[in-house]
C-alpha cells in the first residue's frame, strides 16, 4: 500500500533550510580560529570527573545535598544520553527510566500531550520547567533541555498539591562564558527531517546570548497521513555571570502543526472479543491504515517567558527568585474510531467501523513569582543546608468542546454533523465528514496559589543527618462554564437547556517530608524517607463538578498520600557509577466511591502501591557508559466501587489500569576510537485495562496491553574534532506492540516499527 500525504512538501522546505544552515554554520566557526576542541556526545572519551551519563547534584534549589545524599529516588536523565539516542521528544526521554507507562485517551477521545502514569498513578500534570510547573496539553521537545529530572514519591512538599507518585522537572539551557556552536542535521524514515541549533556567545564581560533553534517535520513509521511538524526558537540572554549578581532573561516559542493519530480498531489482536461471533474471527487490520479524516488537524502554540534573578551573599548563601509566564492554546479537530459492525455479513469486504469526531479548543495560562534562599549554617556546632521561599501563582485553563449528534439548545436545532461509517479494512481518508459544533458548553477554571516552603538537612555528625521539608500553601479554584441539562419531558428530541454555573473551593494545605541518612562511608547512603502530598478538588484542570460520583466536588477533604520509602545509594569506580535501591509503599485515600449500605458515594476509596526499584548510572570504564533501571510494582484499589444508575450495577474495581508489574530499560555505550557503538531495550510487562472484580476476561474486550521488548542501536563515527555522524535504529527487530490502549479496549496506538534516523552533528 502507497503511503498517502497531504503535507509531504513541507520536507522540501526544510530540505532547503537544511542546506542553508550548513554555510551559515561553518561562516560562524571562521571567526574562533582559536576554539578549544569540543568532544562530541557520542565519541567522547572523559575522565572520572566528567561522566556524562551522570549527574551529582540536582539543578532544584529545594535539595539541599548531593544526590547520593538525598533521601528519595531522583534520576537524572542528562543531554549527552539524549543526543545519542536521538530523543527528541520528553516522552521518549522518560524511556530512560522504569515505571513510567504511557496513556490515551477514553473511548473516542484521545488525551493530547505528554501524558504518562508514574508509579500507578496520573502525572501528566506534574511537569514542570525550572521548579514552576508547566501546563498545556502540548507535546514537550527537548532540544532546549540541559536534563530531565524525575522525582519519585509523594513530593507535597517540593511542588505542591497533586504531587501523588513524584514530578518531572525540565532544566533550562542557558547563556554561559564558553563560546560555542553545535547543531545537528537529520534525515530518517517516513520522511522525517531535523534541524536544531545551540549557538552560546559572549557579548561583553560578564554577559552572554544564547540560541535555541529547532525545526521538525515528517510523517510518522507506520502511519499513512499522520504527520508532525514543529519548530521552536529559545532566545536567552545573561548578565553578571562572572559576578555576585546575575541576572537572566529567557523564553521559548513552540509552534506544532500535526495531523494527529486516532489510533486503528483493535480487531485480531491477542484478548479481541465482541458479541458478533463473526467479528471475533475477523484479522487485524494493516497497521498503516487510517481512519480519520484527511480534514484531521492538531495546532498548538505554547510561549514562556522566564526572568531570573540570582545574588550570592557570600560563598555559601544565595537569594534567587524566579518570575514566569506561560501560555499555551490547544486546537485541534481529531477522528476516532468507535463501533464495528459486521452489517449482517460474514465477508469480511462487508463490515465497517463507526466513527467520532473530537473537537478540542483550550487556553492554558500560568504567571508565577518563586523565591529561594539558600544557605548553610551551625546550629549549636551542627552544620545545617536550608532553602526556604515563598511562591505566588496562578493557573488557569479554559476549555471549550463540540458535538456531532443532533441536538436542539435553548431552542436552537443543530443538525447531526455526517459522519460516515469507514471500511473496516480499507478506510477512506477523503469521506466526507462534518466539522463538530460548538454547543456553548465550556468550563474556565484558575487557581491561585500562596506557598511558603523550608528545607533543612541537618548533620548531626560525618555518618548522620536529618533531612526535613514542609509546605504550607493556600490555594482557591474558581470554576466558571455552562453546561447541557436535559429537558426531561422531551429526552428523545436531545433537547437541552444551556446551563450556566460557578463554583469555587478553597483550604489550606500542609505537606511535608522527612529522612533519616545514614553513611556507612564516604560513597555511600542508607535512607529511610516518609512524606506527604494533598491533591484537593479540580487539582488538575481547575474544573469543579458537583457529580455525586467525582473527585472534583468543592466540599470535599483533600486526597492524601503517604509515602514511605527505604534505600540505599553508591559511587563506585572512582565516583564514576552510581547503584541505587528502594523499596517503598504509597497509599492515596481520600477517593470517591459508593457505598452500598448508604446507598451514596462517600471518600472511602483507596489506591496502594508497593514496590522495588534499582538503578546504575555512569561510566564502567573511560571508555564503557551505561544507564539501566528496573522497577517492580504491585498496584491495588481498595474500597473502590461505582454505581450504573442505569443498569442498578454495582463495580468494584480492584487494580490499577496501564500499572505493569514490571519495567526495565537499558541504554549503553562503548568508544572504540573514532567509533562508537551503542544500543539498549525496554520491558514492559502486561498493562491490565479490565480492574473490575469477577469480570469475564475472555468475554471482555482487550483486557490488558500485553508485555513487550523494544530494542534500538546506535553508531557514531568522529570525521573530524568538529563533526560526528550517528545512525540510529529504533525497533531493531521490528517488534509488533500496543503502545496504548483507551479506556473501552476498542482502538489502540501501535509501537514505532522498525525506524532510523541518520543525524550529522556539528561542533565548534
Amino acid at each position: 500500500m502507497s503511503i498517502r500525504s497531504r503535507k509531504h512538501h513541507k520536507s522540501s522546505h526544510l530540505a532547503a533550510l537544511i542546506a542553508a544552515a550548513v554555510p551559515a554554520m561553518a561562516f560562524a566557526a571562521q571567526g574562533d580560529s582559536v576554539q578549544e576542541e569540543l568532544s562530541l556526545p557520542a565519541t567522547s572519551v572523559t575522565s572520572a570527573a566528567e561522566v556524562p551519563y551522570k549527574a551529582t547534584r540536582s539543578a532544584n534549589d529545594k535539595m539541599t545535598e548531593a544526590l547520593l545524599d538525598t533521601p528519595k529516588t531522583v534520576q537524572v536523565i542528562k543531554k549527552e544520553m539524549l543526543r545519542e539516542q536521538g530523543a527528541s521528544s520528553l516522552m521518549e526521554a522518560l524511556r530512560n527510566t522504569p515505571g513510567i507507562t504511557m496513556q490515551l485517551g477514553e473511548n473516542g477521545n484521545t488525551a493530547a500531550g505528554d501524558t504518562f502514569m508514574m508509579r500507578g498513578f496520573s502525572t501528566q500534570t506534574s511537569t514542570f520547567v525550572d521548579g514552576i510547573r508547566d501546563l498545556g496539553a502540548v507535546s514537550r521537545d527537548v532540544f532546549n533541555i540541559e536534563q530531565v529530572e524525575v522525582v519519585k514519591g509523594a513530593a507535597g512538599s517540593d511542588i505542591g498539591r497533586g504531587a501523588s507518585s513524584g514530578y518531572i522537572n525540565l532544566v533550562s539551557k542557558l547563556p554561559t562564558l564558553e563560546d560555542s556552536i553545535s547543531g545537528t542535521l537529520g534525515y530518517g524514515t517516513a520522511d522525517k527531517a531535523a534541524m536544531t541549533a545551540d549557538i552560546n556567545q559572549t557579548m561583553s564581560q560578564g554577559s552572554a546570548l544564547r540560541l535555541n533553534l529547532m525545526r521538525r517535520d515528517g510523517g510518522v513509521d507506520g502511519r499513512d497521513y499522520v504527520e508532525n511538524s514543529s519548530y521552536a526558537v529559545a532566545p536567552a540572554l545573561a548578565f553578571g555571570l562572572d559576578g555576585d549578581t546575575r541576572l537572566y532573561l529567557y523564553s521559548q516559542h513552540v509552534r506544532q502543526e500535526n495531523v494527529p493519530d486516532g489510533g486503528i480498531p483493535t480487531i485480531g489482536m491477542s484478548g479481541f472479543y465482541n458479541a458478533d461471533a463473526r467479528l471475533n474471527r475477523g484479522g487485524k487490520v494493516d497497521e498503516d491504515n487510517y481512519y480519520g479524516s484527511d480534514n484531521d488537524y492538531e495546532d498548538v502554540e505554547a510561549d514562556m517567558l522566564s526572568v531570573k534573578f540570582e545574588h550570592d551573599f557570600n560563598e555559601v548563601t544565595t537569594l534567587r527568585n524566579t518570575s514566569r509566564f506561560g501560555k499555551t492554546t490547544t486546537d485541534r479537530i481529531l477522528t476516532g474510531v468507535n463501533t464495528l459492525s459486521a452489517n449482517g455479513s460474514s465477508d469480511p469486504a462487508d463490515w465497517t467501523v463507526s466513527r467520532s469526531r473530537q473537537l478540542t479548543d483550550q487556553e492554558n495560562e500560568i504567571t508565577a513569582n518563586q523565591t529561594n534562599l539558600s544557605t548553610e549554617f551551625f546550629t549549636f556546632g551542627l552544620r545545617n543546608t536550608l532553602a526556604t521561599g515563598v511562591e505566588f501563582m496562578r493557573e488557569s485553563q479554559r476549555t471549550e468542546s463540540g458535538a456531532t449528534a443532533r441536538q436542539v439548545i435553548d431552542g436552537v436545532t443543530y443538525a447531526a454533523v455526517t459522519l460516515p461509517n469507514a471500511d473496516l479494512y480499507d478506510p477512506n481518508a477523503h469521506d466526507g465528514m462534518g466539522k463538530p459544533y460548538k454547543t456553548g458548553v465550556y468550563s474556565d477554571g484558575t487557581t491561585d496559589t500562596a506557598a511558603f516552603y523550608a528545607f533543612d538537612t541537618l548533620h548531626l555528625n560525618e555518618q548522620w543527618s536529618v533531612n526535613a521539608g514542609v509546605r504550607f500553601e493556600h490555594y482557591r479554584t474558581d470554576t466558571k462554564g455552562a453546561s447541557l441539562v436535559s429537558i426531561a419531558s422531551t429526552p428523545v428530541t436531545n433537547d437541552y437547556l444551556l446551563t450556566p454555573y460557578d463554583l469555587d473551593s478553597s483550604d489550606d494545605l500542609t505537606s511535608w517530608n522527612t529522612g533519616v541518612v545514614y553513611k556507612p562511608a564516604e560513597n555511600g547512603s542508607i535512607y529511610l524517607a516518609y512524606a506527604n502530598s494533598l491533591t484537593p478538588p479540580g487539582s488538575a484542570n481547575f474544573s469543579l463538578s458537583t457529580s455525586e460520583s467525582s473527585d472534583s466536588q468543592p466540599n470535599l477533604d483533600p486526597q492524601e498520600t503517604e509515602h514511605v520509602e527505604l534505600g540505599t545509594k553508591w559511587d563506585l569506580l572512582d565516583a564514576r557509577l552510581n547503584l541505587t535501591a528502594a523499596v517503598y509503599r504509597t497509599e492515596n485515600t481520600n477517593q470517591v466511591s459508593y457505598d452500598a449500605l448508604s446507598d451514596s458515594y462517600q471518600q472511602d476509596g483507596k489506591i496502594r502501591v508497593t514496590g522495588v526499584e534499582l538503578g546504575m548510572v555512569g561510566q564502567i570504564t573511560n571508555f564503557w557508559q551505561v544507564s539501566a533501571g528496573i522497577a517492580s510494582m504491585d498496584t491495588e484499589q481498595l474500597d473502590q466501587a461505582s454505581f450504573n444508575s442505569t443498569t442498578g450495577v454495582v463495580t468494584e474495581n480492584t487494580g490499577v489500569r496501564w500499572s505493569p508489574d514490571l519495567t526495565a530499560t537499558l541504554w549503553t555505550s562503548y568508544t572504540l576510537g573514532d567509533l562508537t557503538l551503542g544500543g539498549g531495550a525496554r520491558y514492559v510487562s502486561d498493562q491490565d485495562r479490565l480492574i473490575a472484580e469477577g469480570a469475564d476476561r475472555s468475554t471482555t474486550n482487550m483486557p490488558e496491553i500485553p508485555s513487550y521488548w523494544v530494542t534500538d542501536a546506535m553508531a557514531a563515527y568522529r570525521l573530524n574534532k568538529n563533526v560526528n555522524l550517528r545512525l540510529n535504529v529504533y525497533n531493531l527487530f521490528d517488534e509488533e506492540y500496543i503502545a496504548t490502549l483507551n479506556n473501552s479496549g476498542a482502538r489502540a496506538v501501535l509501537g514505532t516499527p522498525r525506524s532510523a534516523m541518520m543525524t550529522t552533528e556539528f561542533s565548534f
